[in-house]
């Protein structure tokens, strides 16, 4: 469980760095480049980015909720949280690299917190 909750408070920490540059930093040329948006389509993707932005700090909430629960001895509904959170996270990678192949490394980079998350706590619900 310990390891679960560690990978979830970085992959956690990872999308509240999202939602900053999704949904508070995104007209800057320097990150809406690292989503491979052009600064003259920010007015138009700005809307989606900051929608996105919050869904990644929503995933963040949920994964740091399950954190604190599962240490403070609510250990399955934690673990269950963790696994929504960070599942959801993952799966989101997945989508991303199977529709823009380009995007591997931040799908690598968006996808291995949460994935080392899931595979711990499925360990910790089966041992």
């Amino acid at each position: 469980m310990i390891l679960a909750s560690v990978f979830a408070v970085l992959a956690a920490l990872l999308h509240v760095l999202f939602f900053a540059y999704e949904s508070v930093l995104f007209e800057r040329p320097d990150v809406h480049a690292r989503f491979q948006t052009r600064t003259e389509d920010v007015p138009a993707v700005k809307p989606w980015a900051y929608n996105q932005g919050f869904y990644n700090l929503f995933l963040a909430i949920g994964a740091l909720v399950g954190v604190g629960l599962a240490l403070a001895g609510q250990e399955s509904v934690g673990l269950a949280l963790i696994l929504l959170a960070c599942g959801s996270m993952l799966a989101a990678a997945l989508v991303l690299v199977a529709t823009n192949r380009r995007m591997a490394r931040a799908a690598a980079t968006q996808g291995t917190f949460p994935l080392l998350a899931v595979v711990f706590a499925v360990g910790a619900l089966v041992a």
